[in-house]
């Protein structure tokens, strides 16, 4: 890990739970908020409804490996924390669901783009270039030799 890194590592952990140290100061604001926390939560449903069927047929169909979805949603593991109020391990549920979907998406996402589209994006500054684009299996941008020799027409 690149210190640059493990700063904001230390960054994020000092903001976890954050919100506790501000519970009176802001509590009419987390009041008025909470509705657009959760409005989200129907759309995560859809999603993760529509992705799952995505998932199972088209997969199927293409012979692409299945993504274990246990790997990436945990919805009730932190209810057992004693140290946890109800409307705590409510949260906490949410947040296991929504980001649990949505890197559970995101991985189903990277190997639909690994079988349709196995090429690098451009090399643009800023750019996020994501973890299944650079260990090898996508051609570089603009290989036109490389693209037709790894990906001819049958």
């Amino acid at each position: 890990m690149v210190l640059g890194d493990s700063r904001r590592s230390i960054a994020r952990i000092a903001i976890a739970m954050d919100y506790r140290k501000f519970q009176t100061q802001r509590f009419w604001w987390h009041l008025v908020s909470a509705p657009i926390v959760w409005l989200p939560l129907p759309a995560i449903i859809a999603l993760d409804i529509l992705g799952e069927l995505y998932h199972q047929i088209c997969f199927s169909i293409y012979g692409i490996a299945k993504v274990k979805r246990s790997a990436y949603i945990q919805i009730i593991d932190r209810n057992k924390l004693q140290y946890l109020n109800p409307l705590e391990k409510l949260g906490c549920m949410y947040c296991g669901y929504a980001n649990g979907v949505l890197l559970y998406l995101k991985e189903i996402a990277g190997r639909t783009e690994k079988y349709w589209c196995g090429i690098k994006h451009q090399d643009k500054p800023g750019f996020k270039a994501q973890g299944y684009q650079t260990e090898g299996d996508f051609v570089p941008y603009g290989d036109e030799a490389q693209f037709k020799e790894k990906y001819p027409l049958k």
